[in-house]
């Protein structure tokens, strides 16, 4: 039986979930808000994943074919979403409305290895069954980019092995060296690669093995920049020396590593903060996004967005709302932050990690007053700014009005009804694209969406 069916014809006057008025979305706005903050099956502060994925189901037959792959497309490319958008593709497999473009979709949201059992995994969610003709389309298409290195390294244990997904997919290799590769893979034969996965599990509870296993990755130069980031605490935690994890950090590849990750990593190993924040500026120098006059960010920091993105993960909605407001700073002219929750409070004109801690200790984190922080800012700014921006998860106690002006609402989570509609510009999502996205629109090169 499928969950939370959603008639959003019914919502003549939606709420928000803190029960402050929401706007009436259409089925496509909804589908976005509920698809590029997703991490597919996990619990969000008002909102379980259950939920989530079951108005996702609901709306993907009532928006365009068209719109719901370049969506799918757009949540893997441009969001680094890696489940969502396998859903969004197997939701298309079950309609005859979206079925011609699932194997195109599916071959391209498709970039690692362990997305292809993934998807299986998730066809297969509700009972075994034949797989679709465009579904094996879409899954031979993608295997063909995967070497030996990618598909020995994902090929996990699991309900469904990367072999069983080239059977059913009737995968045909490109050449004979592909073909020798997939048999080796068949017959469970691929070369073990060297992995931090691979090296840790090897130590298993040794503490002295645990760190000459990481000394040894450190010192080979065998770690990329997430999973150092993401394994910070358990180096420290395991004595690695400290000199190869600042070497690390100071020649770690920052091009793809947005700013909420460094923040994350800081909060756990507080002890390399001065590395991690001189990586962080790398990463920020890199971009070629700029925002000329005079910019006034809002930041969210009520209680819902002390909330984890995943059960698992060490991220919170909080880290990726301070980390677009550092990068924010960096990239504007000039700018003026404010934080909100009970009230709106001035944040001092800091850069970095300093700029984080002056965003968390602001003020208490409590209820959401978004109506109430955009008239005092607007009182405050008398003399007017050139863009406004907020980044929140859109759950106000209190009625919101528009910006005044050019505003942009950026939205970090999925939950169903939001405020940020109307008259203003509605960006969902957390990373680097939000940002590109509020440039490209005002030099006029971004795509006409619906807000």
């Amino acid at each position: 039986m499928r969950l939370n069916i959603l008639k959003l014809s019914h919502l003549a006057s939606p709420r928000t979930h803190e029960g402050g008025p929401a706007r009436v979305l259409t089925a496509e706005q909804a589908l976005r808000r509920s698809v590029l903050s997703c991490m597919l099956w996990e619990d969000e502060f008002y909102e379980d994943g259950v939920q989530i994925a079951g108005r996702i189901r609901e709306l993907v037959p009532r928006v365009a074919a068209g719109k719901v792959a370049a969506l799918a497309i757009e949540a893997r490319e441009r969001m680094k979403l890696r489940h969502v958008p396998l859903l969004l593709v197997r939701e298309m497999a079950r309609h005859p409305s979206h079925r011609a473009l699932v194997s195109e979709t599916l071959a391209r949201v498709i970039q690692r290895a362990d997305e292809l059992a993934e998807f299986v995994a998730i066809y297969w969610a509700g009972g075994k069954q034949p797989l679709s003709a465009q579904v094996k389309k879409g899954l031979a298409a993608a295997f063909c980019k995967f070497d030996e290195y990618a598909l020995a390294k994902y090929d996990r244990a699991g309900v469904v092995r990367l072999r069983d997904v080239l059977f059913l997919s009737h995968a045909r290799p490109n050449d004979a060296a592909q073909a020798d590769l997939w048999k080796r893979l068949a017959q469970n034969e691929l070369t073990t690669p060297d992995t931090w996965e691979v090296a840790l599990s090897a130590t298993g509870r040794n503490g002295t093995a645990k760190r000459e296993a990481w000394e040894r990755l450190l010192a080979e130069h065998k770690l990329g920049a997430l999973a150092l980031l993401r394994n910070l605490r358990n180096m420290r935690e395991a004595g690695v020396n400290e000199e190869l994890v600042v070497s690390a950090l100071t020649v770690l590849k920052t091009d793809r590593v947005l700013p909420f990750r460094f923040l994350a990593a800081a909060r756990h190993a507080p002890q390399w903060e001065p590395a991690l924040e001189q990586a962080m500026f790398r990463a920020l120098r890199g971009s070629d996004v700029r925002l000329g006059g005079h910019t006034v960010l809002l930041v969210d920091v009520s209680g819902s967005m002390e909330s984890p993105i995943a059960r698992q993960s060490e991220t919170r909605r909080a880290d990726a709302a301070c980390g677009l407001a550092i990068l924010l700073r960096e990239v504007a002219e000039k700018v003026t932050i404010y934080t909100f929750s009970e009230t709106a409070r001035l944040v001092p004109a800091r850069r970095g990690m300093a700029l984080r801690d002056a965003i968390e200790k602001s003020q208490p984190h409590a209820g959401t007053y978004l109506g109430l922080a955009l008239r005092q800012v607007a009182e405050d700014c008398r003399g007017g700014y050139d863009r406004l921006v907020v980044i929140t998860d859109e759950q106000s106690h209190d009625a919101v009005g528009g910006p005044g002006g050019t505003g942009y609402m950026i939205n970090v989570a999925s939950s169903r009804n939001g405020v940020g509609y109307g008259d203003w510009t509605h960006i969902d999502g957390w990373s680097e694209a939000v940002v590109d996205y509020i440039a490209e629109l005002e030099r006029g090169e971004a795509p006409i969406r619906a807000n």
